[in-house]
């Protein structure tokens, strides 16, 4: 199951994805990635370096959305 909640216009979901490597200063909670929610309700096969990485990549016309991704829950397993 995925959860996905929308914010300003963007929408966060929770899946499982690569997770960059964290600092001991970092708080793990703030540690997101960017991905493309497919109109199936799938995240597509890639990961992006960036939101706008993300959106240039993404087709909003097709019904495909630039998220971000809370790297800390995996929801799926």
């Amino acid at each position: 199951m995925t959860d996905v909640t929308s914010t300003s216009g963007s929408t966060t979901v929770a899946a499982t994805a690569e997770a960059p490597t964290v600092q001991a200063s970092d708080d793990v909670r703030d540690v997101v990635g960017v991905g493309v929610l497919l109109p199936n309700g799938r995240l597509a096969g890639r990961s992006f370096a960036s939101l706008a990485e993300a959106e240039a990549w993404a087709r909003p016309d097709e019904g495909e959305q630039v998220v971000e991704l809370n790297l800390l829950c995996d929801c799926d397993l």
